[in-house]
């Protein structure tokens, strides 16, 4: 267990300290750290860490961890986020439809916005579908748009 932490946090470094676009290029620099990896392992090490792919503005991609603020430090600094302090995880617009919200975030964020809803294990919500900036949320029958909503704040709050 000592090793994948250790694997883990090397991991995370390296997403701080590099604009990685793909696997086989975090795999190579974690190679070059001593760290011998499969991709298979690698690609469960990003699950883990909720890593995701956001595109960058030279067209390609390089992975984030959604609630990393180092992250999004590093994001600021190739252009890839806007500079407005402690927006990384709050929703650019949350909409209802019946039983069902539609909430907006920047690039990148949904999955671990999805992710920290589904894990909530919350009386409100059945469950969450994400993309790159949109979570789809059902919510349990009778939940009213006002409770949802404030659900939703407080897991937001949370990331925070």
């Amino acid at each position: 267990m000592k090793k994948k932490k250790s694997r883990i946090q090397l991991i995370v470094d390296l997403i701080n300290e590099h604009c990685i676009g793909s696997q086989s290029e975090l795999c190579q620099l974690l190679t070059n750290s001593g760290v011998d990896v499969t991709q298979a392992t690698l690609s469960r090490d990003l699950k883990t860490l909720r890593a995701t792919k956001v595109p960058t503005e030279n067209g390609g991609y390089m992975y984030i961890i959604p609630d990393s603020n180092e992250i999004h430090n590093k994001m600021l600094e190739h252009g890839q986020a806007s500079s407005s302090a402690g927006n990384h995880v709050r929703p650019m617009s949350i909409e209802f439809s019946g039983n069902m919200a539609v909430i907006k975030t920047r690039n990148g964020y949904a999955t671990g916005l999805a992710y920290d809803i589904d894990v909530s294990h919350s009386s409100e919500i059945l469950g969450t579908i994400a993309g790159a900036d949109t979570v789809f949320a059902i919510l349990r029958e009778g939940v009213s748009h006002d409770t949802a909503r404030a659900f939703f704040e407080r897991v937001m709050a949370h990331d925070e």
